[in-house]
């Protein structure tokens, strides 16, 4: 019986991956014992238990550029963690660690491979970050959803595998009508879905509320699927009503991705890894609002590497507010910009990556 632990988390962008990875092993390996390593306080404490796994947290926090003074605390906590990662690990004994971002991958990979247990990583955008360069000169096998990733890995282990996405999103058979009846919008409109990852975009939706005048004077041709985040609801469900608009769908959170991707002719995103292996996998045109609230501004460098080929639309999120509403209502409607954004971004997509990655990790066990 092998033993395996998946580190990391923050955001669905990393979780996503990571329940798909471990889903894999399961699918080949039914007895594997897998066990989860998150980030106490975030997302994957909730969502990997509801997705039958066990996981346990490390109070591993983030660096604070603004403040300096409270990387006192972080930096005490990364070393409580680097601890706890050890007894962790000690207790399981895992074959292998998978690192896929996020907080807490960090002291996990990096105690295993003090540790002499080997590591794989998962490295999800164009720019690789602090950690995982770190990481990267002492893992066996990184893998990547970009090519040009040997300015920061060690060229002879980068494997291209691309981001696994969720399942269902590859699986939904429904016509675009059918699937905007299920959203429950208009099933003969124009379709722009707007999302914010799954803790919202606060910036785009000031920017959506902003311009909900334009897009309700579009009424007749094209409708609007908004999800907002719920840390984002108050001010945009009161601005939508107020603006008496009644061409936009307001929701916090989308449970079924699937119909609402298949729903759109056009998607407005941030530009995290996952969402655009998601529009890659799906060949959807896409306008991409690269939040400036990341390390590295790495999505920025996720949104123009899929720009410079013409496969996406990049909308700077300072820009957003003068150029994002008119982009969007002009794109959905121009037939050959839609066509030649969607076949360039399928293009670019690497697919059944989570059975690559696996590919990988089983032939670290077996060697």
């Amino acid at each position: 019986m092998k033993s395996f632990i998946i580190s990391g988390g923050g955001t669905g962008g990393h979780i996503f991956p990571a329940l798909s990875i471990a889903g894999e092993i399961v699918r080949r390996m039914p007895d594997a014992r897998i066990l989860f390593v998150g980030a106490q306080g975030r997302m994957e404490m909730d969502r990997v238990p509801a997705a039958g796994y066990e996981i346990k947290g490390l109070p591993v926090m983030g660096f604070d550029r603004r403040n300096m003074l409270r990387n006192v605390k972080v930096v005490w906590h990364l070393l409580k963690s680097m601890r706890m990662a050890r007894g962790i690990i000690s207790d399981f004994k895992p074959d292998i660690a998978i690192g896929v971002g996020g907080y807490a991958s960090g002291p996990t990979l990096k105690a295993a491979q003090r540790m002499g247990i080997p590591t794989l990583l998962q490295e999800q955008n164009s720019y690789a970050g602090v950690t995982n360069k770190q990481l990267g000169a002492d893992a066996r096998c990184i893998c990547v959803a970009y090519e040009g990733m040997e300015r920061f890995f060690p060229a002879d282990r980068i494997v291209l595998t691309g981001n696994p996405i969720r399942q269902n999103l590859l699986e939904c058979t429904a016509s675009r009508q059918e699937a905007r009846r299920a959203m429950g919008v208009n099933p003969d409109k124009r379709t722009i879905l707007i999302i914010g990852g799954s803790l919202g975009a606060l910036s785009v939706n000031r920017v959506i509320s902003a311009g909900l005048e334009r897009i309700g004077q579009a009424a007749d041709q094209v409708q609007v699927i908004w999800q907002t985040g719920k840390t984002n609801r108050g001010t945009s469900e009161e601005d939508l009503a107020a603006s008496g608009v009644t061409n936009v769908l307001r929701t916090d959170f989308i449970s079924n991705m699937d119909m609402a991707y298949r729903a759109a002719d056009l998607v407005v995103s941030r530009a995290g890894a996952s969402s655009i292996s998601e529009i890659q996998c799906l060949g959807l045109p896409a306008i991409l609002v690269p939040s400036p609230n990341v390390a590295e501004d790495h999505q920025t460098k996720n949104a123009q590497a899929l720009s410079s080929r013409n496969a996406a639309i990049m909308v700077r999120d300072a820009d957003a507010p003068d150029k994002l509403v008119d982009c969007m209502l002009r794109t959905v409607t121009n037939d050959g910009v839609l066509k030649t954004l969607a076949e360039n971004v399928a293009a670019m997509a690497q697919r059944d990556s989570a059975a690559r990655i696996v590919d990988e990790i089983f032939k670290i066990i077996s060697g």
